[in-house]
């Protein structure tokens, strides 16, 4: 079939979401070459094997005369989704599981002791001493209830995997070091969890150290509302030292009591889903995935999807390296048998079998191109500011980096002064120094955008920004980084409906006309009446009526439109009392942009 013939059958081509540019030639009859020479006009330099959105290819199928429409099957919300989206449990058969607990803190704090003295101290019987392979996660047992322990690296893992929509954590331990109180990363940690809205507790570590100062800390965390028990709030504080191994019961009952009170539940009687903790390439045995079930129970020979990848789950081993044969709700396993390397957040699901496991996967991983694509674009065309929240309440969430400690304050509080009772600018962490990793994973997850004031972003930052799509906005004058948050809520802002009026007539004489009823015979005073406006009917200063138009006439010829100074007729739909001298008011109702108005700020930098 030639390129002509084929343009001419499809004069509306379907395209998905995301393809490559070879397949995008193909699909519209031209080279792969030609479509790279295209994207090189709009700016963007590529290769045939790279994939674009459907926006970009829109615009190379328009340019050859088609009409592009996305297709049905692919522009489905989040194909990943859908492919990984699961029928909601009965009620009925929810039972109990155990809490999944990950620890935060400052540096040097004691979150790798204290998840140490646990795992020496408390694993379940049996399975002490049996750990060779360590798998990122661990349960200890408490009087019979098992407590999932993630043993991530910090709240930079914490956060990254929340980024990539990996609801892992149930409950977050801040941990807090009774000699040095709250330090930055300590702000940054609660920053983080409350960014994932997930219950706290309080570990106060170190305190059989001679220089231990419990009030203090509990006075600093105050300071950052973190509002423990003894200061009125809800949060529970335990201290602890993983020397003394004074406190390591209380805090596992305290979060034994935490999870009864969230009512953690799950069906084990199905299917096994949930997320990945981690992944590596093992020489010996292959690709190694750690993964804690979410919700049915795992077995030996299952076929699942894993992300963009798939596999058979050839051995399952607990976190002892046990081998078991299945694994529950909220249990942490490590299996072989994925045919890739996943990544940490990705999630997996049991399939009917390896055959319908290999047929989605790629699906899968078309779907995490377009989200990608999707991502990359809206940052290039500058949507990120802008972009309209989901819900009732608006938020623009805002990361703030600034090259000085005194400049933080002085910023947060001018840019938070430009919400309003329907929007509002949240600043959900604010520091000094350069843009980090943990600072683009915390913006991911918030949905937000980062505001660098004199701050360079780290090279890893950076690239990890790009890949994501994350938004870093750079700064070196206070009123310009004013100015762009300030338009950033107006877009954010519901627009509201305004009356405009266009024209003003006086009824000179009412004639009455069979089938329409009375006629206001009127003179244009002022402006232009068109059919499509509405009319607000007044007798002094007494509004009667307001209505549609039913008919305009001017002499005998019905008219779309009446210019200033002439005399016409006009019927209104619904009402028909009018009497010489009565004012007509003819408008229309648009929609137009709030736009907000920032307060006199009384810190200015």
């Amino acid at each position: 079939m030639t390129t002509d013939a084929k343009h001419t059958e499809k004069q509306r081509v379907q395209i998905p979401r995301a393809l490559t540019v070879r397949e995008l030639g193909e699909l519209l009859g031209v080279s792969g070459v030609t479509v790279v020479k295209a994207l090189i006009t709009y700016g963007l330099m590529a290769d045939v094997t790279k994939t674009i959105d459907f926006e970009t290819a829109a615009k190379v199928a328009t340019d050859l005369g088609l009409d592009p429409i996305e297709h049905s099957e692919i522009g489905e919300e989040a194909q990943a989704l859908s492919l990984f989206a699961e029928e909601a449990d009965d009620p009925a058969v929810l039972k109990p599981r155990p809490p999944v607990v990950a620890m935060l803190g400052h540096v040097d704090h004691g979150k790798t002791s204290l998840l140490d003295q646990i795992r020496d101290t408390h694993i379940a019987s049996g399975e002490a001493g049996g750990i060779t392979q360590h798998i990122g996660a661990y349960q200890a047992s408490v009087r019979g209830n098992r407590i999932t322990f993630l043993d991530t690296p910090g709240h930079e893992a914490f956060t990254q995997m929340r980024a990539r929509g990996a609801e892992a954590t149930d409950i977050a331990i801040l941990v807090v070091a009774a000699d040095d109180g709250v330090m930055p990363q300590t702000i940054e940690a609660i920053n983080h969890i409350r960014a994932a809205a997930v219950p706290m507790i309080v570990a106060l570590t170190k305190i059989d150290l001679a220089n231990a100062d419990p009030d203090r800390a509990q006075r600093q965390l105050a300071e950052h509302q973190v509002l423990i028990e003894a200061y009125g709030g809800d949060i529970p504080f335990v201290p602890v030292s993983a020397v003394t191994k004074q406190g390591i019961d209380d805090l596992l009952e305290t979060i034994v009591a935490l999870a009864e009170l969230e009512e953690l539940r799950a069906n084990p009687d199905r299917s096994a889903a949930g997320i990945v903790l981690e992944a590596e390439l093992d020489r010996r045995q292959g690709t190694r995935t750690t993964l804690l079930v979410q919700r049915g129970t795992l077995n030996v020979g299952d076929p699942l999807l894993v992300g963009d990848t798939w596999g058979k789950v050839k051995a399952l081993f607990d976190f002892a390296s046990a081998r078991i044969k299945a694994a529950g709700p909220s249990t942490p396993v490590s299996i072989l048998g994925v045919q890739a390397v996943a990544v940490a957040g990705d999630r997996f699901r049991v399939m009917q079998s390896e055959k319908v496991a290999k047929a989605q996967y790629e699906e899968a991983k078309r779907a995490r191109e377009a989200a990608t694509a999707q991502l990359q674009h809206a940052a290039r065309l500058d949507t990120l500011f802008g972009e309209i929240s989901s819900g009732e309440t608006k938020e623009l969430n805002l990361v703030l980096k600034t090259d000085v400690q005194g400049s933080v304050d002085p910023i947060r509080q001018s840019i938070e002064q430009l919400s309003a009772d329907t929007v509002h600018v949240k600043v959900v962490h604010a520091a000094a120094g350069d843009v980090t990793e943990s600072d683009v994973n915390l913006a991911l997850a918030a949905k937000g955008v980062i505001i660098a004031f004199n701050a360079r972003a780290a090279p890893g930052a950076q690239k990890l920004a790009e890949s994501e799509g994350v938004e870093i906005r750079q700064y070196d004058v206070i009123y310009k980084l004013v100015q762009e948050v300030e338009a950033a809520l107006t877009g954010m802002l519901e627009p509201v409906t305004v009356t405009v009026v266009d024209a003003e007539a006086e009824v000179l004489q009412v004639f009455p006309i069979r089938r329409l009823g009375n006629i206001a015979g009127s003179r244009l005073n002022e402006g232009t009446v068109r059919r499509d406006q509405r009319v607000r009917v007044f007798r002094g200063e007494q509004e009667l009526a307001t209505a549609a138009i039913a008919s305009l006439r001017r002499f005998q010829n019905d008219v779309r439109e009446i210019q200033t100074g002439q005399e016409f007729g006009v019927a209104l739909e619904g009402f028909q009392d009018f009497e010489s001298g009565d004012r007509l008011e003819f408008f229309h109702e648009e929609q137009q942009a709030r736009v907000i108005r920032r307060k006199p700020a009384s810190n200015r930098v």
